[in-house]
């Protein structure tokens, strides 16, 4: 049969256009117009659970950043603090915190009789418990630092009582109160007073920022001083450790270190290790750092340590991708031109390789900043009260750390300790994106394209 024959007998071919679309092509491009808008509703529900969730903390702890404060006029009685009038600093720290409590009473009194203010029924002693009972405290402390001041009076800003503050804050009403042994209808409305007598006001609170934890029953004293400082000590001890162990360790496998079956058991482990939860770390920690080593439980250095061990696999692998990416042309050219291996990989490779080590490294210090569970378990969820001191020695002082003292928080029963851990997890995430928008930056910065 020749090829016309076989041809002759073929049966003609539709006629198509590639403007008109067949049914075949329908098909796919309605597949495909699916697909996109799957992914269109995906990230729409993600960013509104973003939303969600960003707006649920922002509302519950915007307002730990703004404290209820009452100004008085304090008469430092000599006759209560400096009996014998010697001005012995060690006498005068012998009164405790109920001897200055009867000094707030009488400045309540005094402000009663001067702005003719006050509600009937309501006794100055009754007046004096809407001040936190951190009030006394603060007061000592003043006399403390300036005991020449004893015998004059002195204008202080003393921190509300929490319901007072919750008052202002909408988490107190005069119904509620009714039913609260803190506080009283008749406190709010003496509240009221002072504040329309310029003598109570919310406003910003530093203190927040910088106060230690406070007990259960003074919700309006506690801050995160202690923990801000404790993370910082901590991301020093990571950054001296995990930074120059993960870099040299990432240099060596992937520059110097023979292909044998000891490096693929050696990169496995690391790849697994990357992967095994948190808590594992801590009960290594718990093992190692504490109870053989010895090291103090609830200590900065234990929690570096042990967070150290955690970034380690991180800032390996990434460094590895930022060798990998160098082009091998540039360790072919500084050996061409007589360098070794050495000087190949430290004055050519590692600089350009640089921005993606930093990214890393910063990265892995964020992952760390936000870790609980292995700090739980070294006990850095333990009640601190006193600031670490400075290093070195501070590295071995109680402290607590941010992630901690939001799951602390989360455990007491008062109100406005909620506040305060929504408020923490702000601080937290503030210090989060500051890390990731300097990881942006370095790479966008010193990052080159080949």
């Amino acid at each position: 049969m020749t090829d016309v024959t076989s041809g002759a007998n073929m049966a003609p071919k539709p006629k198509t256009s590639l403007l008109v679309q067949d049914a075949r092509t329908k098909r796919r491009n309605a597949a495909e117009a699916r697909f996109r808008t799957y992914g269109v509703v995906a990230i729409t529900i993600a960013m509104l659970a973003l939303v969600g969730l960003l707006s649920s903390i922002l509302y519950n702890g915007s307002s730990a950043f703004r404290q209820t404060f009452i100004t008085l006029d304090v008469y430092l009685d000599p006759a209560k603090l400096d009996k014998d009038g010697s001005g012995d600093i060690a006498k005068i720290a012998k009164v405790t915190t109920f001897g200055y409590a009867p000094l707030i009473k009488k400045s309540f009194e005094a402000e009663f009789e001067k702005s003719g203010i006050g509600v009937d029924g309501m006794k100055s002693k009754d007046a004096a418990k809407m001040i936190s009972k951190e009030g006394p405290a603060e007061l000592r402390r003043f006399v403390l630092a300036h005991p020449h001041m004893i015998g004059e009076t002195v204008t202080f800003e003393f921190l509300a009582s929490g319901r007072i503050d919750g008052y202002y804050k909408g988490r107190v009403t005069m119904k509620s109160a009714e039913i609260d042994k803190n506080v009283s209808p008749q406190q709010l409305q003496l509240a009221d007073q002072l504040k329309a007598a310029g003598l109570l006001e919310t406003k910003w609170n530093w203190g927040f920022l910088t106060r230690a934890d406070a007990s259960e029953n003074r919700p309006e004293a506690a801050g995160l001083g202690v923990a801000i400082l404790g993370s910082f000590y901590m991301m020093i001890v990571v950054l001296c450790l995990a930074l120059p162990i993960g870099v040299a360790t990432s240099i060596y496998l992937e520059e110097f270190a023979p292909r044998n079956w000891i490096t693929d058991v050696i990169e496995v482990n690391i790849s697994n290790l990357a992967a095994v939860p948190s808590i594992v770390f801590g009960i290594l920690g718990l093992a190692i750092f504490i109870n053989f080593a010895g090291l103090p439980q609830s200590a900065p250095i234990v929690g570096g340590l042990v967070l150290t061990l955690m970034t380690l696999p991180t800032i390996i692998i990434a460094t590895r991708a930022s060798l990998k990416a160098v082009p091998p042309s540039i360790r072919d050219a500084a050996l061409g031109v007589g360098a070794s291996k050495m000087q190949a990989v430290f004055h050519h490779v590692l600089p350009l390789a640089a921005p993606g080590i930093l990214t890393g490294t910063i990265i892995g210090l964020a992952q760390a900043l936000g870790e609980t569970a292995p700090l739980l378990l070294i006990g850095m969820v333990a009640f601190v009260r006193e600031f670490p001191g400075a290093p070195p020695e501070g590295f071995f002082d109680p402290a607590a750390a941010l992630p901690v003292q939001v799951y602390n928080w989360t455990q007491r029963a008062d109100p406005a300790f909620v506040e305060r851990a929504s408020g923490a997890i702000i601080v937290l995430l503030v210090f989060l994106l500051c890390m990731n928008a300097i990881a942006i930056l370095l790479r966008r910065r010193f990052e080159r394209r080949w």
